[in-house]
C-alpha cells in the first residue's frame, strides 16, 4: 500500500466517527443556518401574536373590541316580536329558557312534565346572588334584542333573528340572572349600564364583546368608548367566540 494514502484515509475515518457521536458536526459546513434549539419550520408567529390567528386562550379584550364593526345605531321599526322566542329547537320538550336554566344551575333542578323545573340552585353573576327558585330568574340576552336590532339585526331575516334570540350555540349569549338586574339593564349597552357587582365587569365586557363578534353586530362611538375603558381596567381579560352559522 502507498504510505502517503494511509494518513488521509485514517483522518477521514476519524472525522466520520466523531460526526456519528455528535450530529451537529455532520450539519456544519452545509451552507444553511442551523435552527435554534426547540424551533421548527412550523414554529412561526405564535397564535395570537403578530402574524398569527386568535389563540386558544382568546383575544385580549382590547383587540377583540377593535374588531367590532363601527356604525351608527338604527332603532326604526324595532318590535320585540321581531325576535321569536322561546322555542324548542331540538324538540326535546324544553324551550330555550329551560335549556339555559338547566345548563347554568349549580345544583341541577328536577325536570317534570313539559320540562317543568323544580328545585335547583343558580348564581346570578350580575349581582352575585344565589337563587333557589327558577321563577325568580330571567334569561338575559347578553346583547339585548333592541340593541341587536339597532346594531344590524334590522337587516336580518326573521329566521336569523329567531336564531339569535334562542342562541344556545355559545355559552354566554344567554345568561340566567335575577329578574331585578335583567330589568334594570333593559336594552342598555355598557355605556349606560353595567352589572351592580363590580367583580363582574370584566367578564361582562368579555361576554358582550364576544356576542357582538359572534353575530357581527356593530358598535356606536359611545358603546365602543365604554368598552375600551373597561378593557383598560381588565388587562388580563380575553375574549373567545365562534361566528354564528
Amino acid at each position: 500500500m502507498n504510505r502517503r494514502c494511509v494518513l488521509p484515509i485514517a483522518t477521514a475515518l476519524l472525522i466520520a466517527s466523531l460526526a456519528g457521536c455528535n450530529p451537529q458536526l455532520a450539519d456544519e459546513g452545509d451552507g444553511k443556518p442551523s435552527a435554534a434549539a426547540g424551533s421548527s419550520p412550523s414554529a412561526a408567529a405564535p397564535s395570537g401574536a403578530a402574524g398569527g390567528g386568535p389563540s386558544e386562550g382568546g383575544l385580549p379584550l382590547a383587540d377583540a373590541i377593535a374588531k367590532i364593526p363601527e356604525a351608527v345605531e338604527k332603532r326604526d321599526g324595532y318590535e320585540r316580536d321581531s325576535f321569536k322566542h322561546w322555542v324548542d329547537e331540538d324538540g326535546d320538550g324544553c324551550q330555550t329558557r329551560a335549556e339555559v336554566l338547566i345548563k347554568e344551575a349549580t345544583t341541577k333542578p328536577e325536570q317534570g312534565e313539559r320540562c317543568a323545573l323544580t328545585g335547583g340552585v343558580w348564581m346570578s353573576y350580575y349581582d352575585k346572588v344565589e337563587v333557589t327558585e327558577a321563577r325568580k330568574l330571567d334569561i338575559d340576552h347578553m346583547v339585548p334584542l333592541a340593541e341587536a336590532w339597532d346594531s344590524g339585526a334590522y337587516n336580518w331575516t326573521a329566521e336569523r333573528r329567531e336564531a339569535y334570540a334562542n342562541d344556545l350555540g355559545a355559552e354566554r349569549s344567554l345568561v340566567a340572572v335575577t329578574a331585578k338586574t335583567n330589568r334594570s339593564k333593559s336594552d342598555r349597552d355598557p355605556a349606560s349600564w353595567l352589572p351592580p357587582a363590580e367583580a363582574a365587569h370584566c367578564l361582562y365586557a368579555s361576554d358582550w364583546t364576544a356576542t357582538k363578534l359572534r353575530w357581527q353586530l356593530n358598535a356606536d362611538d359611545k358603546e365602543r368608548a365604554a368598552l375600551v375603558k373597561l378593557a383598560a381596567a381588565c388587562p388580563d381579560t380575553t375574549v373567545q367566540y365562534e361566528a354564528a352559522p
